[in-house]
């Protein structure tokens, strides 16, 4: 499908992942419609995009864990175009790496609720405005932590594996719409996940990534564009991709720094 003048939405999109996206998309040519709660980082993001090439690029304020906010997003959306083409349920994250029994409930609530029912919000508002049998799809950042759980890991491992099983449930539901439903899944990827999850300490956040060459921002925006891209008659159901110092999700290879 070819992307120039279609509208995509891309939720979380004011950094990381969904930031990169816009911009991608962007250079494809298409419309855009972003959301997330930093509006300041929103603008910055779509006057990137719209640097790169998109059609148009507007953004609103957007917190997936608020069904009120959601829904007005969705009317929002509704006073621009009639119809989505691409929807990009990014929005997301991990709060803390500690085990299940010292764990606490406001990380773990923060992660279902961005992770797990932000979706299913998102999904339940905008899926009225994806049309049938145009190759529109619906595109879910998942995780390798939704395939493998990892010590510490107990509640943003369950609701990666949720999206995975949230994923596969629309495929079946979205059956003779043409609608496609697709998860990529990425490994270690360097944006500000894991400050997001240490909470701002940025010496803990910067030895996950020490010694790799991890993904970044632009590898998984790549990918998104070449999966929404396809023909209308091709889904791609998943997608793993890690760096390849990641041949598992415990297995790293590290440099060693040199005088």
């Amino acid at each position: 499908m070819k992307l120039s003048g279609k509208w995509v939405l891309i939720t979380g999109a004011s950094s990381g992942f969904g930031a990169a996206a816009a911009r991608a998309f962007g250079a494809a040519g298409a419309n855009l419609l972003i959301g997330a709660r930093r509006v300041d980082r929103l603008a910055e993001t779509a006057e990137s995009a719209r640097a790169a090439g998109a059609a148009s690029a507007h953004f609103h304020a957007l917190d997936v864990s608020s069904t009120a906010s959601v829904q007005a997003f969705a009317e929002w959306v509704k006073s621009i175009t009639p119809t989505v083409d691409v929807l990009i349920n990014n929005a997301g994250g991990a709060h803390g790496l500690d085990p299940v029994s010292t764990a606490r409930d406001e990380d773990w609530e923060a992660m279902v609720q961005s992770n797990f029912l932000g979706l299913l919000r998102v999904t339940r508002a905008i899926l009225p405005l994806l049309p049938h049998h145009a190759g529109a799809s619906i595109l879910n950042i998942g995780s390798i932590a939704g395939h493998v759980a990892y010590e510490g890991g107990a509640a943003y491992c369950g609701v990666k594996a949720a999206e995975r099983s949230v994923t596969g449930a629309l495929r079946l539901e979205l059956n003779g719409t043409g609608i496609r439903v697709g998860s990529l899944d990425p490994g270690l990827a360097e944006t500000e996940f894991s400050m997001v999850r240490f909470k701002g300490d940025a010496t803990r956040a910067a030895k996950v990534y020490e010694g790799t060459e991890p993904l970044v921002g632009e590898d998984i925006a790549e990918t998104l564009v070449w999966m929404a891209s396809r023909p209308p008659h091709v889904c791609i159901d998943e997608v793993v991709i890690k760096p390849t110092d990641q041949a598992a999700i415990h297995k790293l290879y590290r440099r060693t720094k040199t005088a």
